[in-house]
């Protein structure tokens, strides 16, 4: 009996090592011959270490092949942290090269992973501390290929260009628009490694090499990029201005020739300026009321209605226009008189701009400046575009339309003005604006994309814009915009002098935005420039005196860039009230009111006693004859 039961027992012991045998069997021979890829590949995954190499980004030229972003060679450390001996002596080392705490430095290379990249502290480092951190000869940590990106003109386009992070991804302007176009597609070099970490012989597996990203061609022409900079920078110190902006374009197909604003900031060290300044485009982002400029595209719809001859027709400018109970000023005390249209856009007379108002009537206006692209983004290919503001239907009455008439309660965009103006020379096209020209294969040379103009639509009759290239060399040659006019060229343009909105929405007093549109030459335009100065100091607030003079500048220099030839039937220079030479102002301090002399000024006086106290504009500045001069007065100390 109990020999059946022990033998019953072995049996049973038998088969169930048997059925585990077969089991085992089972699972290695699935093993090997059903999981057999899987399983490799999950073993060599364990093995591997794969050590990254950093894709260049893609350069960055402008139309001509000039280089205006590229990538230098740079170096930065990584780490295995299963091959360091000593971690605590290795972080001491790196922190004291890498200016780094040690503490932070030892976390990071005791994480439980195959590789960390001590990033920020250990990337991009420069060729001396690589030697430094090499020479410890450090168990673990490794020196790898990386890039910096590098902006060799500095300043230059830098609110256009924008900037790359650390880890090479673009954060702003055109590097972060077209991201996926020009960071490239990063490589490795693979090594196996035991499932320590420790190396088998520096056996190199595979190197799989880095695709540098493609070449953005712009259409920048980089030297009138360089002489737009120049006059604007020159301004910014002469004036001191909150802000100064431009752009340049071409008027037959919307490319950008050059844009920039100040103050401005290098790319290659932007963290040392103020997230203002480098995330605020002013061309593309910045909403302002245009003021004068704007009458350019009123005065366009009064003749694209014919709803007056610039020539024959005429108005009585009183010095004033009563709408909706409001009085709207002419600039010029008592008003410039008998005009004809033309002499209206030449003279900037706002009350004449809106009897155009009131001729055109509420749904021409209002369609008008729609048609012109205002109030609606330009579709431009650069990040942070402000589509500005304008009234909806319903609440554009009377009033609304007499100022919008010359530019007040319309909000714009400069690259929206610089647009629309084009439009206004070109035969009536509006363009649709653009900065990227084609993008290119950065190995083959090939040009992947090329970028063809695009027209939004038609904006005004090609006789209209005919008329309109005469009127705005009028303004230039007999009107507001003298200060432009080149002897031998045939420049067209328009002044603005506008007052700035406050928080409140109430106009600010003494604070201007002074600006001037303008091209060359006006019977074939070949450029648009647009300048803009925000709150300049101790100077004439006119556009025609301030802003005028920097188109000049620019367009000086376009002549011999662009090769424009001069021009035949130049319309005659007429010397003007914008044209008087300036004169310094006389120390008026001490005198009392009987010795001071008006002479060629209008003097205002404020405060009581017999003496002159203080005055603005103070003794030797510059200013126009007929400017107005505030004395205070008080008793004499």
């Amino acid at each position: 009996m109990i020999e059946n039961k022990l033998v019953k027992k072995i049996v049973r012991i038998q088969i169930i090592s048997m059925l585990l045998l077969g089991l085992i069997i089972g699972k290695l021979s699935y093993s090997q011959i059903i999981l057999h890829e899987e399983i490799e590949e999950l073993a060599e995954n364990m093995w591997n270490r794969s050590f990254p190499l950093e894709a260049s980004r893609g350069n960055i030229t402008d139309r001509n092949g000039e280089i205006i972003a590229t990538n230098l060679p740079t170096l930065s450390v990584i780490v295995i942290p299963y091959q360091i001996e000593n971690k605590e002596l290795t972080a001491e080392i790196l922190s004291k090269y890498l200016k780094a705490s040690k503490e932070v430095i030892y976390n990071k290379i005791n994480k439980r992973t195959s590789m960390v990249r001590l990033s920020p502290e250990g990337r991009k480092i420069n060729d001396t501390i690589a030697l430094q951190i090499e020479k410890e000869n450090l168990s673990g940590v490794y020196i790898v290929q990386d890039n910096l990106r590098y902006y060799p003109y500095d300043t230059l386009l830098s609110q256009s260009l924008g900037f790359v992070g650390i880890d090479n991804q673009g954060l702003a302007g055109l590097e972060n628009y077209y991201e996926t176009v020009l960071k490239g597609q990063n490589g490795s070099m693979d090594i196996v490694s035991d499932a320590k970490g420790g190396l088998f012989g520096n056996y190199l597996k595979e190197v799989n090499s880095p695709l540098q990203g493609m070449t953005l061609e712009l259409t920048i022409n980089i030297e009138l990029q360089k002489v737009l900079e120049r006059e604007l920078y020159n301004n910014y110190l002469t004036y001191h201005p909150d802000s100064i902006y431009g752009i340049c374009m071409d008027p037959n197909n919307g490319e950008i020739l050059a844009i920039a604003s100040y103050p401005t900031f290098n790319p290659n060290n932007y963290q040392d300026y103020d997230q203002e300044i480098y995330n605020r485009n002013l061309p593309i982002w910045k909403s302002y009321e245009p003021g004068s400029t704007f009458k350019v595209f009123s005065f366009a719809a009064g003749l694209d209605q014919n709803k007056f001859d610039m020539y024959n027709d005429v108005y009585y400018d009183k010095g004033y226009e009563i709408v909706g109970g409001q009085r709207i000023k002419s600039w010029k005390k008592g008003g410039h008189g008998l005009q004809t249209y033309l002499e209206v856009l030449q003279n900037s007379s706002n009350p004449g701009f809106v009897s155009i108002a009131r001729k055109l009537g509420k749904n021409n206006i209002y369609n008008y400046i729609k048609n012109f692209g205002f109030s609606k983004k330009t579709n431009v290919d650069l990040p942070g575009e402000t589509s500005g503001i304008f009234f909806n239907y319903d609440s554009f009455n009377e009033l609304e339309q007499a100022t919008s008439s010359f530019g007040q309660g319309v909000s714009v965009s400069m690259i929206q003005m610089a647009s629309a103006f084009s439009s206004v020379i070109n035969g009536g096209h509006l363009y649709e604006p653009y900065i990227v020209k084609s993008i290119v294969n950065s190995k083959t040379n090939e040009k992947l994309t090329i970028r063809e103009k695009k027209e939004v639509r038609q904006t005004i009759k090609q006789k209209t814009s005919d008329l309109m290239k005469i009127a705005l060399e009028s303004v230039v040659a007999k009107g507001s915009g003298g200060r432009a006019f080149i002897d031998g060229y045939r420049v067209g343009g328009k002044t603005g002098t506008s007052q700035i909105v406050g928080p409140d929405g109430a106009y600010l007093d003494g604070e201007y935005i002074l600006s001037f549109i303008g091209a060359i030459p006006m019977n074939n335009p070949r450029l648009v420039t647009y300048i803009c100065v925000e709150k300049p100091k101790n100077c004439i607030q006119y556009g025609g005196t301030i802003a005028a003079p920097i188109v000049k500048n620019v367009f000086m220099d376009a002549i011999e860039i662009l090769n424009i030839n001069k021009q035949q039937n130049q319309i005659e220079k007429v010397k003007s009230y914008y044209d008087e030479e300036s004169v310094l102002v006389p120390n008026y301090i001490g005198l009392t009111k009987k010795e001071v002399k008006k002479q060629l000024f209008n003097i205002v006086y404020y405060g009581q006693g017999e003496y002159v106290i203080d005055q603005l504009p103070k003794a030797n500045e510059k200013v126009n004859p007929n400017s107005t001069i505030l004395l205070m007065l008080g008793d004499k100390t």
